[in-house]
């Protein structure tokens, strides 16, 4: 897009904070880079702190450049992919950017993915070496695939190594049975014997706008798993555009890490902007409510990234108030819509901001958020990040035709942070990356202010007698309940009109709701059209490795139940 488009498109100045400067330049460098000038800026600081183990940013950064050492021993050049199969803990961050120093590319991987997963990646991405724990529950996945595609070597990290004094003697002493039994060969190298070196790597160049730093794995706007391939310049841009929306965030900040660094969100805002920012990472590597509320009464995190699920779960735990939470000045909701009863019982129990963001793993991943300290819209993800453009296309239409304010159509992004496409994969990129934007299949509108707002997936949209539903309006009504805690709708199959409103629904715990109840209370809150035909009344939802509440699984349920009836 040409400078002259970009300042016609851009978004209204006079609704940002005078500190946010929508178009002030963005560095390019490699990704890396960041962490190199953290070292040097503040070497001593803390960088992570691991279940009380902590490290500096100069330990870090010594530690990263011994992985770079081992990795480039092992065969890693520019280009290489290796990936990373590990839950939240300091190897994490080592074997990043490591791996970004060597050249390489960094490909997520769930540890908890089941076995056909793990295959299909390994075989797409064209992975050579994996880095993993030597945990019971995790390596044996890895050791499985070994030799296949062009996996050649797995990398094992110990648990115990990361453990402050006296867990990891404990662990060594009464966890053997989750310790994984593996031998060093070949094909097999510890992180000890990875570092073992003098950390003087050998340089690579990198081309920022050019070189791939991961390939993150996505369901995408076209269904199929596909690696969305990020750049360097693609996420350094990210972060830094989120630093500058966290306008306050500082060296002095603590940023809770409980998302697990696999997912798009939480690599950016939780471990790339902490340590653009100096900020010292708190490292949960799974999510326990007790665990999480005595960590955030004794660490005292400042910055807490989450995903709507999560506040929910705090917002109904009945502990709370046993907990100090009042160090949280700051908290970013993403990866799903956040009901607006969620956000206002969420800052009431903390005190703390909590604004809605939008992005997908395609834009590394933020694209727009509501900013801190200023205007925050009720149901609107906010404005889009400096340097990003957000458009509104015509649905159905071929050219699409831009919308003005105030119309629904399909949300298109252009920005610095906008992925290089798909990996090997130029059918799907050419559908998604047009004239310079990113289609994103989502249905949104903005109004006059810039702000935006989301209503539901294109292929989320339930069409009855011809009517389209949006099941993100129906689960915004039904959340306004009190007594319900999550929900999710979907449509399901109707001989009559084609499709119907099906609501999955969670109450809050210790609280009765009946349909007949919930169906008197959304009359005035939906179109006749719009009510649930259906409603099921269940403990739990199924929700995605960071914790989203999952729709796939309750409409193959259902494709599966109905087919079921029909035999």
């Amino acid at each position: 897009m040409d400078e002259s488009a970009a300042l016609t498109a851009r978004p209204p100045v006079s609704a940002y904070p005078p500190q946010i400067d929508w178009a002030k330049p963005l560095p390019e460098h490699a990704l890396g880079a960041l962490l190199d000038a953290a070292v040097r800026q503040f070497g001593d600081r803390p960088c992570l702190d691991f279940l009380g183990r902590a490290y500096t940013f100069a330990e870090i950064g010594r530690l990263v450049d011994r992985a770079a050492v081992g990795l480039q021993v092992l065969g890693i050049v520019k280009g290489t992919r290796v990936g990373l199969f590990l839950p939240n803990t300091p190897y994490y961050v080592i074997c990043y950017y490591a791996i970004l120093k060597c050249g390489g590319i960094v490909v997520n991987f769930n540890p908890l993915y089941a076995e056909r997963e793990v295959q299909h990646l390994v075989a797409d991405s064209g992975v050579e070496i994996m880095v993993t724990l030597n945990l019971a529950l995790i390596y044996p996945s890895v050791a499985r695939v070994l030799g296949q595609g062009k996996l050649r070597h797995i990398v094992v990290c110990a648990m115990a190594e990361i453990l402050p004094f006296p867990q990891n003697w404990l662990f060594r002493l009464l966890r053997r049975r989750d310790i994984a039994s593996w031998t060093i060969d070949a094909a097999h190298s510890s992180f000890a014997a990875l570092t073992d070196n003098d950390g003087k790597p050998a340089p690579v160049a990198i081309e920022p706008r050019r070189d791939v730093a991961v390939l993150q794995y996505t369901g995408g706007t076209t269904g199929a798993p596909k690696g969305a391939m990020l750049t360097h310049f693609n996420l350094l841009a990210n972060a830094v555009q989120c630093q500058r929306w966290f306008h306050g965030a500082s060296d002095a900040d603590r940023v809770l890490a409980i998302l697990p660094f696999f997912h798009v969100f939480a690599m950016t805002t939780a471990m790339n902007l902490s340590i653009a920012s100096g900020s010292e990472i708190i490292l949960m590597p799974r999510f326990d409510m007790a665990s999480l509320l005595r960590t955030i009464a004794r660490k005292k995190p400042t910055i807490f990234p989450g995903v709507p699920t999560l506040y929910t779960a705090i917002n109904n735990d009945r502990r709370i108030k046993e907990f100090d939470l009042s160090s949280i000045k700051y908290c970013i909701s993403g990866g799903a819509p956040l009901p607006v009863e969620v956000k206002s019982n969420f800052e009431k129990l903390t005190q703390c901001m909590l604004v809605e963001g939008y992005g997908l793993s395609e834009a590394s991943p933020v694209v727009a958020c509501n900013p801190f300290g200023s205007v925050n819209k009720a149901g609107s993800v906010g404005l889009p990040l400096p340097g990003t453009i957000i458009e509104i296309l015509a649905l159905d239409e071929e050219p699409p035709r831009l919308l003005p304010a105030g119309e629904r159509g399909e949300i298109a992004i252009r920005g610095p942070q906008i992925m290089a496409g798909y990996w090997q994969k130029p059918d799907d990129t050419a559908r998604v990356l047009q004239d310079g934007r990113l289609r994103t299949g989502d249905v949104g509108y903005l109004d006059e202010d810039g702000y935006l707002f989301i209503v539901d997936r294109l292929k989320d949209l339930i069409i009855a007698s011809g009517y389209k539903i949006f099941p993100r309006n129906v689960e915004e009504a039904i959340y306004q309940h009190p007594a319900t805690a999550e929900c999710v709708v979907i449509g399901v199959p109707d001989a009559y009109r084609g499709q119907t409103v099906k609501a999955f629904v969670v109450p809050v715990q210790g609280r009765s709701l009946t349909a007949n109840e919930l169906l008197a209370f959304l009359r005035d809150k939906l179109s006749p059209m719009e009510m649930p035909k259906e409603i099921e009344f269940r403990a739990s939802l199924p929700k995605t490795a960071v914790g989203k509440l999952s729709k796939k699984e309750l409409i193959a349920e259902e494709v599966a139940r109905r087919k079921a009836q029909s035999a």
